[in-house]
């Protein structure tokens, strides 16, 4: 595989690293006790050299500097940084406790993690920039083409035309020349072997749907002694989407398709450790709030103070779900209907205020309790709406695999839904939760949900 200058990535990588290590402990040294002569003397020698050894080891043992370029981002960049610095403060720490190293200062490892931290990533992000700025101007390109022609095929240049900062740049497709594929291919079957030697080929692409085994075996074989990789494009769209997974039978791939979503030890145990540990947290430190809310919500207007109502959760199972009622008792008389926005006559002026602020939300953290919902979800709908919305996107089935929760990704982008077309748009959001959903990923919408809360902008 012909890498051009993307070779010197990986020891660039390193040095840099390695002099950030370096510059950071003593830069830290430095801070802390307004000398730098002292850092070459034990104990403190020492404890450098073990720095420089752990961190050499890391890196030959977790291999961290080695990325494809779809891969090569700020978040898996940065995600990759931060393993290694947790390996080793955990190393360090080890050592600390073992060799009853007290002498050494807190204060100066601190500033150390903090130093090297903000140059490592710096590096990597200024790296990142330049290199995307750099392969979209042309430069440091692999060459590929499509071997079968088809919509699959098309796909494939469709992508990397529309990201030109990977650096793929496309030499044409083969197949066999029909009526259909008229002055599109670049060349037939035949012709393949040599176009591939003589414009240097980086990467060939086969269709499945559109090549036959016998001419894959042979691009195959040919791969190694003419120095080109071989990646297949097998169409699983509208599979992958249904909760799809892959087994190995040995060396036997499988795709399961089974609409099951398989819930793993993290989703089952971790998550719901969470839920509880964030709602008994939640409900007790702002219960003087709480009673504050229930009060105004009883003598602002006639009615109870909360207002339960029908939902599905997950797979299609019926709970209560319950609210500070925002509403006038009697709104949905008629039938279910939905909210109109901030301006429905039928929400009291106090329920203004708490749907803008979210507060109306706040008794499901005993649905959470309960076990009917998780505090980051998919927002539970009526089976009268699911219905509707069912008709129109399909796809919704798929977030009832989940635990519905008080707030999600549409729940913060776009707000209560006034008609089913709105309720359509906000799924278009919480469809990315069920593939996205990790701790770190809850965070960021519990955050994202308290700046809503904060300034007011709940619709």
């Amino acid at each position: 595989m012909r890498h051009r200058y993307s070779i010197l990535f990986f020891p660039l990588h390193v040095i840099v690293d390695f002099l950030s290590l370096n510059t950071a402990f003593v830069g830290a040294y430095w801070l802390k006790f307004q000398q730098i002569e002292p850092v070459t003397q034990p104990p403190y020698a020492a404890f450098w050299l073990l720095f420089n050894l752990i961190w050499l080891v890391e890196i030959l043992i977790i291999k961290p500097y080695t990325f494809p370029r779809q891969l090569f981002k700020v978040y898996h960049l940065i995600e990759r940084l931060l393993i290694l610095m947790a390996i080793h403060i955990a190393i360090i720490s080890i050592y600390w406790v073992a060799v009853k190293g007290y002498y050494y200062s807190r204060e100066h490892l601190l500033y150390t993690y903090l130093l090297f931290t903000s140059m490592a990533m710096a590096f990597r992000v200024g790296s990142l920039v330049f290199l995307r700025e750099y392969r979209a101007r042309g430069y440091n390109n692999r060459r590929y083409i499509v071997v079968g022609y088809g919509k699959l095929a098309a796909s494939i240049q469709s992508f990397y035309d529309a990201h030109p900062e990977m650096g793929f740049r496309f030499y044409g497709y083969f197949d066999q020349p029909s009526n259909e594929n008229a002055g599109i291919l670049k060349g037939s079957y035949d012709d393949l072997s040599a176009y591939i030697k003589e414009e240097g080929i980086d990467c060939v692409y086969c269709c499945m749907p559109y090549i036959d085994s016998s001419r894959l075996k042979v691009i195959v074989e040919n791969a190694e002694p003419v120095d080109y990789q071989v990646k297949l494009l097998v169409d699983f769209r509208g599979f992958l989407a249904r909760g799809a997974s892959i087994e190995y039978h040995d060396f036997l791939p499988v795709l399961n398709l089974s609409s099951q979503m398989l819930a793993d030890f993290q989703v089952n145990t971790l998550k719901r450790s969470f839920d509880i540990l964030f709602s008994v947290g939640a409900l007790g430190l702002g219960m003087p709030l709480y009673l504050i809310l229930a009060t105004i919500t009883k003598f602002s207007s006639a009615g109870p103070i909360f207002y339960a109502q029908e939902r599905i959760g997950r797979g299609g199972k019926p709970f209560k779900i319950y609210k500070f009622r925002s509403m006038y008792v009697d709104s949905e008389k008629a039938g279910p209907v939905l909210s109109g926005g901030l301006l429905d006559n039928r929400i009291t002026p106090w329920g203004r205020f708490m749907r803008s602020t979210r507060f109306d939300e706040v008794p499901q953290f005993y649905n959470v309790l309960i076990g009917d919902m998780s505090v980051v979800g998919p927002r539970p709908e009526r089976q009268h709406f699911i219905d509707q919305i069912v008709e129109i996107a399909p796809e919704y089935r798929s977030l009832l695999k989940v635990k519905p929760g008080i707030t999600s990704i549409g729940q913060i982008k776009y707000g209560y839904a006034s008609n089913i077309d709105e309720m359509v748009q906000r799924l278009r959001y919480d469809l990315l939760y069920p593939k996205r959903r990790s701790f770190l990923f809850d965070m960021w919408i519990i955050a994202q949900t308290l700046r809503v809360m904060a300034q007011g902008r709940g619709k």
